[in-house]
């Protein structure tokens, strides 16, 4: 989430006035109750005809629109099965939708505008809880907080997931989401899954949809394979998950200096359980997440609602993104690293949005059960109030708008990893408090995965926040940094990427990372002969056909391609196609 301030013009209470701001903010954010909830991210001109998708940020990467014939929302896996064999007979094309649309890329997106939406908006039922085998079966279109509430109410619980509750349990399956940690079997959701029901297109026999069973045992390749789909074996009907006994957590957040960061980071996640880290760069400091497991009869009912989860003013949030723009324009460095600063000081000093019992935070280590620990997304559990308040990031309001780069480093080249993006900022020390604005570099991590599509190896996963201009030809200030850390990443360390996240460049050639590649498409071709769940977008990213670069004039600006020529950056606007400052072998478009 960004937060951003007055710029600094030259008058005396250009701090008062930043102060106040922020200070404004913290409050609202802690005292907001009420907010509207984000609409369906399928619009159709009549009834679930004539339809297009966007993401929940309002845009994909490339900006295009998508759109497709129909949309349908099942209510039942029977009436899952009736839409998969209609449209398979028709061969239409078909592309899954979930709830809020979280995804970045275009995994959404089916190709033309005969195709077919289904979204799984109304699969959100738990079809079975076993407190005995610690199981619990719900459809796809359920959301990671209902799968934690469900699981509760039963003494059970999910050990790991990501922190944002408003991802639907087909959508993590999707895009492989994940928490923090490597105790267990690491904290990918989808290596707790036993069960996967699948609906996919089938033959003539088949009544043209099929309905699969996969499990680690009867169908081990089909079940790794769709244990990290992108969506294009079908449609996940039902999910069944091992879960634990309930537990409570133990976490307290400490701020130090970054000077040993790059040998910490390869150790820490062995000595905390849910260990993560936020750096902030720019200001030489880390904060350590140490989190760890007790046991669930352990004094505390402490719980974690992520401030920047929370509702907030939409007047207040234009404000501050008009700010933002206003420091872009001017660039003002100096505005938005003092903003950073107090915001980073502000939040950490308020514990992030941790209570001791539910109210307030009274002081660490807090400790609560982990369904009231391991995740949060209060901005999605309200009532309409006319866009007084929303989550930040509505399109529907002037709030944020931003680019999201998230890719995973293995273990053993992290310290290598980290002191390069640490000579890089030697270079300008202003030069990444643009990211520490939306919260700094959060850093989680995961391990290997028997998901054909899953992590290749124990590695910290990198999460970089950072604003994006709502005209895609301005550049952004100091967008050559985060761009020479973007293709270090991916091409230096071999990274692999998010797949619900990142810009198209981050995808480039990115199927040969995987070893096990080749069984994932000998799957697909096994489950989908005619493609129908697949689309321009998924065949670019799986090296079927074509390639996810797009190169015209700008392109660099939007991650759409990787500057050769000064066309591809801003010119006019002083903005040229350079070498990387410590990665030679980088392209990227710096202002002089």
């Amino acid at each position: 989430m960004a937060y951003s301030y007055y710029p600094s013009y030259p008058y005396q209470n250009a701090a008062f006035w930043r102060t106040l701001v922020v200070l404004y903010c913290i409050f609202t954010l802690v005292h907001t109750t009420f907010s509207t909830p984000p609409e369906d991210p399928v619009k159709c001109v009549s009834g679930n005809t004539d339809c297009i998708i966007t993401s929940a940020y309002g845009a994909f990467p490339d900006r295009s629109i998508c759109r497709a014939a129909n949309v349908a929302y099942p209510t039942t896996e029977a009436e899952l099965v009736s839409i998969v064999a209609a449209a398979t007979k028709a061969s239409q094309k078909m592309r899954v939708t979930t709830r809020y649309s979280h995804s970045i890329p275009k995994l959404a997106c089916a190709d033309g505008d005969g195709g077919l939406f289904i979204s799984t908006k109304f699969l959100n039922h738990t079809v079975r809880a076993d407190p005995m085998a610690m199981t619990l079966t719900v459809e796809s279109g359920v959301t990671l907080r209902q799968l934690i509430a469900e699981a509760a109410k039963v003494g059970l619980a999910l050990p790991y997931a990501p922190y944002w509750w408003g991802v639907t349990v087909g959508g993590m399956m999707g895009t492989g989401a994940h928490g923090s940690s490597l105790f267990g079997k690491g904290s990918a959701v989808h290596d707790y899954v036993t069960e996967i029901r699948m609906v996919s297109p089938g033959l003539v026999n088949d009544g043209f949809a099929k309905v699969r069973v996969l499990t680690e045992i009867t169908t081990p390749e089909e079940f790794n394979a769709a244990k990290v789909s992108l969506g294009v074996l079908g449609v996940i009907s039902q999910v069944t998950f091992q879960l634990q006994p309930m537990f409570k957590r133990s976490l307290k957040f400490v701020m130090r200096n970054d000077l040993d960061f790059d040998d910490q980071a390869a150790t820490f996640g062995r000595k905390h359980e849910f260990a993560d880290f936020v750096w902030l760069p720019s200001q030489g400091k880390v904060v350590y997440r140490m989190d760890d497991r007790v046991a669930v009869n352990t004094l505390g009912d402490g719980s974690y609602d992520f401030l920047p989860f929370r509702s907030q003013p939409s007047a207040v949030v234009a404000t501050i993104r008009t700010s933002e723009e206003t420091e872009e324009t001017l660039r003002d460095a100096n505005g938005k690293c003092a903003a950073a600063t107090l915001i980073s000081a502000t939040l950490f000093g308020t514990s992030y949005g941790l209570t001791n019992n539910g109210l307030v935070f009274t002081g660490y280590p807090v400790i609560g059960s982990q369904n009231r620990m391991m995740s949060s997304g209060s901005c999605l559990d309200s009532l309409e109030d006319g866009l007084i308040t929303g989550c930040a990031w509505d399109p529907r309001i002037k709030g944020e708008f931003y680019h999201q780069t998230a890719f995973s480093i293995p273990l053993t080249q992290i310290k290598s990893f980290i002191n390069d993006i640490k000579s890089l900022i030697k270079f300008d020390s202003r030069s990444l408090c643009g990211i520490e604005l939306y919260y700094g570099i959060l850093m989680r991590y995961v391990t290997s995965s028997p998901a054909y599509l899953g992590k290749e190896t124990d590695a910290l996963d990198f999460d970089l926040t950072y604003y994006r201009a709502k005209d895609p030809l301005t550049p952004r200030l100091y967008e050559d940094f985060i761009e020479e850390i973007e293709q270090m990443a991916f091409f230096k360390y071999n990274a692999l990427p998010h797949w619900g996240k990142n810009r198209n460049i981050a995808f480039d050639g990115v199927i040969k990372k995987y070893k096990n590649a080749d069984a994932f498409l000998r799957v697909r071709e096994s489950y989908d002969p005619k493609s129908l769940f697949s689309s321009e977008w998924t065949n670019q990213i799986l090296g079927i056909k074509g390639n996810v670069m797009i190169v015209k004039d700008g392109c660099a600006l939007e991650g759409l391609c990787i500057c050769s020529e000064d066309a591809h950056c801003a010119p006019t606007k002083g903005y040229f196609c350079r070498p990387g400052k410590v990665y030679k072998e980088a392209r990227v478009c710096a202002h002089p």
